[in-house]
C-alpha cells in the first residue's frame, strides 16, 4: 500500500502530526446530510443512533429529532423514520414499511454490500459466520435475517462455530482488518475439514484510518483519537496504537483535553474515528497546539528560575 504522506506541524514544544486519513467518511456523511435535510418535517425518528458521536446525537435533538429502535413497535410510531447508516436486516425494513409512514434509508453502500455477500454465502450453503462486535447495530442488522449466524468477537468464540462442511465468513466493516486475518485464520486452522470460504467486507476508509494510524504510529509518542466513547471504530483505533506499543488517548471533544498528558510528550500524532465530525478534529488539533504553547511557556519559565538558582 503507498504511503501516504502526514502532516506534520512545530508547534512550541511538540510536533503535532495528522493522519493522512481521519475522521467521518463518506457514508457518515451523506446519512447525516440526508437526515439534515428533514429538520423542516414533523414526526421525525431515528431508529437507533444515526452515528455514534455524541455531538451528532445532540445536534439531532436539538432539532426535534426523536430516537427510537428498530425492535421498537412500528405502530406507535408515525411521519418520517430513518433507518441509520449502519443498516438493518430485511425483515426490520418489511416490519416499518407503511403507506402511513415514510422510511429514509440511510444504510452506507458499504454495509449494504456487507449484507450482500453474508446472503450469497448463505444461498450458496455456507454456514454463516459474522467478525464483528456483539450487540453493534451493523452486527444485528448483518444477522437479523440469520439467526443461525454465529458472531466471533473474540478467539473464544469460535468454539461456538459448529462443524459445518462449508463456512462463510464477512467480517463487520469497521474491524480491524489485521484482527479479522487472525481470526479467519484461528478459523480454518480448527475447522481444517471445512471448506471455509471468506469474503473481506472491512470498508475502504477503516482500512485507510487504520493503516495511518499505524503510520502515525511510528513517529510519535502520543496518539490523541478523536471520537465517541460508543464508537467501534474509533475503539478499534486506540486498540490498533495501543497493540503497537504507542500510548493513546480518545477525547469525545478539545475539552476533554488534559495538558498532563503531553509533560513527557514530543511527538503528538491527532487521528479520527469515521463518525467523528471535521470541525471536531480541527477543534482537537488547535487545542494541542495552545497545550503546547502553554508547556513551551512553563519551560522558560523554569529555565529562568533553575538560572538564578544557580
Amino acid at each position: 500500500m503507498k504511503r501516504e504522506k502526514i502532516r506534520k506541524e512545530m508547534i512550541g514544544r511538540l510536533n503535532i502530526h495528522l493522519a493522512s486519513h481521519y475522521g467521518m467518511c463518506f457514508g457518515v456523511r451523506d446519512a447525516l446530510a440526508v437526515t439534515r435535510n428533514t429538520y423542516d418535517e414533523n414526526e421525525v425518528t431515528v431508529l437507533g443512533q444515526l452515528v455514534h458521536n455524541p455531538l451528532v446525537s445532540q445536534e439531532l435533538i436539538e432539532n426535534g429529532i426523536k430516537e427510537g429502535e428498530l425492535k421498537d413497535p412500528p405502530t406507535n410510531t408515525k411521519g418520517t423514520v430513518i433507518i441509520t447508516a449502519h443498516g438493518a436486516s430485511d425483515s426490520d425494513r418489511v416490519r416499518w414499511s407503511s403507506p402511513q409512514r415514510k422510511v429514509v434509508d440511510t444504510t452506507c453502500p458499504l454495509v449494504h454490500k456487507v449484507h450482500q455477500s453474508l446472503a450469497a454465502l448463505t444461498v450458496s450453503g455456507f454456514f454463516p459466520v459474522v467478525i464483528g462486535k456483539k450487540g453493534h447495530a451493523e452486527v444485528n442488522g448483518l444477522i437479523g435475517d440469520f439467526p443461525q449466524a454465529i458472531v466471533i468477537e473474540k478467539e473464544e468464540d469460535i468454539l461456538d462455530v459448529p462443524y459445518e462442511r462449508k463456512i462463510g465468513i464477512i467480517s463487520q466493516t469497521t474491524q480491524p482488518t489485521d484482527r479479522v486475518n487472525e481470526l479467519v485464520q484461528r478459523i480454518r486452522s480448527l475447522r481444517n475439514n471445512s471448506e471455509v470460504r471468506f469474503i473481506d467486507t472491512v470498508c475502504s476508509p477503516t482500512k485507510n484510518r487504520q493503516e495511518a494510524v499505524k503510520n502515525l504510529c511510528e513517529v510519535c509518542d502520543l496518539i490523541v483519537v478523536v471520537g465517541g466513547s460508543n464508537s467501534n471504530n474509533t475503539s478499534q483505533l486506540v486498540s490498533t496504537v495501543e497493540r503497537l506499543g504507542c500510548r493513546a488517548v480518545q477525547v469525545e471533544r478539545s475539552e476533554d483535553i488534559i495538558l498532563d498528558w503531553f509533560t513527557e510528550t514530543k511527538d503528538v500524532g491527532v487521528t479520527a474515528g469515521t463518525s467523528t465530525l471535521n470541525e471536531t478534529v480541527i477543534s482537537v488539533y488547535e487545542r494541542i497546539k495552545v497545550i503546547s504553547e502553554e508547556l513551551t511557556v512553563k519551560d522558560r519559565e523554569y529555565l529562568g528560575k533553575e538560572r538564578i538558582l544557580s
